[in-house]
């Protein structure tokens, strides 16, 4: 089956979604964060936990670094962390924190030079985020417009020993309606890189289609929290 990463994203410390991107959609969920670890540790299809610090995207610098290290202790499953990370320093310390692997987004995508040297640093555990509005890429917390062709860029990178490629159509993201299984699908045929799905996943149907497109891993946000989705998942 296709890795399941269910995602925690933060503000405040607090486990929040958002729609399309937008912070002034800000919903809470009802899990806590610490809640959410303990109920997504219990599954041996979840391979790790997706933790994404909101405010630290939008602030250009990581705001949930040391909540984020408390939350290491809570599981053995490997935990990936992204939101705001721009340096060096900031991917050591989440490593040095137990974090397992770190996600980068805007910085990568705007500095190419930087994305090689980190990844080449730590082959394996960088993960480069592309968000965009189908193929039209976005940065700084979704914000502005990068006028990069998600294709175009990905034939750069194609050489970079990275984890893989955290693919969100923004569009889609947190509506429950769906993934861009067409463009997701476009791109795991397109690049050797690891493809991840994120965006719009409802239920394990989404999962069994994107898994036949050869995607490696489906990001689940606000699905996770209902009940119905885990139903018959060991």
């Amino acid at each position: 089956m296709i890795e399941l990463w269910p995602a925690i994203d933060l503000i405040n410390s607090t486990s929040v979604r958002l729609t399309e991107g937008k912070y002034e959609s800000e919903e809470k969920m009802e899990r806590s964060v610490e809640d959410s670890i303990e109920f997504y540790s219990q599954f041996e299809s979840v391979k790790r936990i997706h933790i994404v610090d909101l405010i630290g995207a939008k602030a250009k610098e990581t705001r949930e670094l040391d909540y984020i290290k408390t939350l290491r202790g809570l599981t053995n499953k490997p935990i990936e962390v992204g939101g705001g990370i721009r340096t060096l320093s900031t991917i050591e310390d989440y490593f040095n924190a137990g974090i397992d692997y770190c996600i980068v987004g805007t910085k990568g995508i705007q500095h190419l030079q930087w994305l090689s040297e980190i990844a080449n640093h730590f082959p394996g555990k960088i993960y480069l985020s592309v968000d965009a509005y189908q193929e039209d890429i976005k940065i700084n917390g979704w914000e502005e417009d990068a006028q990069l062709n998600l294709f175009e860029f990905v034939s750069q990178i194609e050489g970079l020993p990275l984890g893989g490629i955290i693919y969100t159509d923004i569009s889609k993201d947190g509506k429950l309606s769906g993934p861009n299984f067409e463009i997701t699908g476009r791109l795991a045929e397109f690049t050797n890189l690891p493809i991840i799905a994120s965006g719009g996943i409802r239920h394990q149907h989404d999962l069994k289609r994107l898994e036949q497109l050869n995607v490696h891993a489906a990001i689940v946000g606000k699905a996770a929290h209902h009940a119905s989705f885990w139903e018959g998942l060991s």
